[in-house]
């Protein structure tokens, strides 16, 4: 495949996600972008990492305090940053990495952040007892409360998505392409994905 590879993988909590986007990176041969663009965007920013960390994918303003590093943004101030700022930090990040080159974005809205790019745009999902599962066995907790943090986990990106999107997160409308993830697992989604993409750049 030799045409520019961006993919943004949107996904619920316990899908797999992040492992989908992993094994996609993998049979790509692309880098895959979740915990490494928050680095990316301190290292940008001149904020600390532990900020972004903190802020990722939930919608409110952070007291910086000692997180604060080093700031080159003038307009931002040293006790308080608004979610927003934070947003836009994070988006020139991923608009940059995109127009580099390969890419597989993993959430923050990037499905959105890229709409005016050739983008693959994907929304990883699974059945609530999948989730469940797969939570609690990765975490050493009960069914019970699995449920209760995907619900939360679940509601923090809905929000956050909403929130700067202006559209809603998790719509089917929104993709190029929903999959569910306990169907074919981990591996075969991603081969079902790539499959996919041979298929649109034709």
């Amino acid at each position: 495949m030799d045409r520019h590879i961006i993919i943004s993988v949107g996904r619920q909590f316990g899908s797999g996600g992040k492992s989908v986007a992993e094994a996609l990176g993998s049979k790509l041969g692309v880098t895959v972008y979740d915990d490494e663009l928050i680095a990316k965007a301190a290292e940008q920013s001149g904020f600390s990492p532990e900020l972004f960390r903190n802020s990722d994918e939930n919608k409110h303003v952070i007291g910086l305090g000692s997180l604060f590093s080093s700031n080159r943004f003038g307009s931002f101030t040293q006790n308080s940053i608004g979610e927003s700022s934070l947003f836009k930090i994070q988006s020139d990040v991923i608009r940059d990495i995109a127009q580099k080159g390969d890419a597989i974005f993993v959430g923050r809205a990037s499905d959105y952040v890229l709409r005016d790019m050739d983008c693959l745009d994907v929304f990883i999902c699974a059945p609530m007892e999948a989730r469940k599962a797969r939570v609690a066995g990765r975490m050493g907790i009960s069914l019970t409360e699995a449920q209760r943090l995907i619900e939360k986990k679940d509601k923090g990106r809905e929000d956050y998505y909403n929130f700067f999107t202006f559209s809603h997160w998790g719509v089917a409308s929104n993709y190029d392409l929903c999959v569910d993830s306990s169907i074919l697992g981990v591996e075969g989604t991603a081969d079902f994905i790539i499959d996919f993409l041979n298929r649109k750049n034709g």
